[in-house]
């Protein structure tokens, strides 16, 4: 039997084999057999508007009256965001504002809570 390397996140001996990829069950982290410990996935670096690291998860509050596009609505300044998703691209968040629905925001026009 072979013996598969812990997770680099959360140092797991629980991994499991999947193809050519290796899965942790705790943190379902997932890294390619090959791949060291130390080579993880490329980071994204994603700031607020005044410097604070942005992370999946996070409440964040939108700093300026935001026009969406293609309609009449408005985000008002003070607006909660809660449970972002950062994405790649040229708007970084992914969320769902009430009463407006699914919007791309951009990290500088918002600061976390």
């Amino acid at each position: 039997m072979t013996s598969l390397p812990p997770c680099p996140k959360c140092n797991s001996e629980y991994t499991y084999e999947d193809g050519g990829h290796l899965i942790c069950p705790e943190c379902a982290h997932e890294w390619s057999a090959g791949e060291s410990a130390d080579a993880q996935d490329d980071v994204r670096v994603i700031k607020d508007s005044v410097g604070n690291l942005l992370q999946d998860g996070d409440t964040v509050t939108v700093i300026k009256d935001l026009k969406v596009k293609g309609s009449s609505l408005v985000v008002k300044v003070g607006t909660k965001v809660k449970n972002i998703r950062l994405v790649d691209g040229d708007h970084d968040i992914d969320c769902k504002i009430d009463g407006i629905g699914a919007m791309k925001l951009k990290s500088e026009f918002v600061r976390k809570v």
